[in-house]
């Protein structure tokens, strides 16, 4: 969207065979980049008309309503030789949250969640990236929402990589983690009659990410 001693043997002062060294063990967890990911290497940029950087969220505890950013800015760094060289930086603009009803974006972006007036943007700036599995990486960074900032951790799952028909490479991920609003002071908390929030606590963030390589 890297887990790497060596012995050292003491010559007998007495003669005796030489020790063998033998190749280190790989450890059973150990997961080493894909060599055809190297060509990968290098900028990218996410493509909107492609991509959807959205939320999802349980409402009345019984339904789940979801949501996009409709304006962004990217900038992406992906080392498939090393990948925890990798790095991305997300701007997202809090004013063009869509849920596809009118009334319920306007209290999204209002002052009792977003803000967008007094906070325009939201921030993804990730700080390591590690391969935790066969095309599947694990992105820690720093989230800044209104004015707080707090570490996520991202899986991000590689889709493949291709060119299109205009030439452009192309190279998809998907990604996605769960955050709890009120961390980052988003503590709204209207009560059910039944007991319970309106609005859940959780928030699933979810990336499903095209994009193409910078020139």
């Amino acid at each position: 969207m890297n887990l790497f001693g060596r012995n050292s043997f003491q010559r007998r002062a007495q003669p005796s065979p030489a020790p063998v060294a033998t190749a280190p063990v790989a450890s059973a967890t150990a997961v080493l980049p894909d060599p055809e990911l190297g060509g990968l290497t290098g900028d990218w940029l996410i493509d909107p008309a492609h991509s959807r950087i959205g939320f999802s969220v349980r409402h009345a505890m019984v339904t789940t309503v979801r949501g996009a950013f409709t304006q962004y800015e990217s900038r992406l760094y992906f080392d498939g030789r090393d990948p925890a060289r990798s790095r991305a930086d997300l701007v997202l603009y809090t004013a063009s949250v869509d849920t596809g009803v009118e009334q319920r974006d306007a209290h999204v972006v209002g002052r009792q969640f977003l803000d967008s007036a007094t906070y325009p943007r939201m921030t993804f700036t990730s700080t390591t990236v590690r391969l935790a599995g066969k095309d599947v990486y694990l992105m820690t960074g720093d989230l800044t929402i209104r004015d707080t900032t707090r570490p996520v951790d991202l899986e991000l799952t590689y889709i493949g990589h291709v060119t299109d028909a205009f030439g452009d490479e192309r190279v998809g991920f998907d990604g996605t983690t769960t955050i709890n609003r009120s961390d980052w002071g988003l503590t709204y908390d209207a009560r059910l009659v039944q007991g319970g929030s309106m609005v859940s606590e959780k928030v699933r963030l979810q990336f499903d990410i095209a994009a193409i390589r910078a020139t």
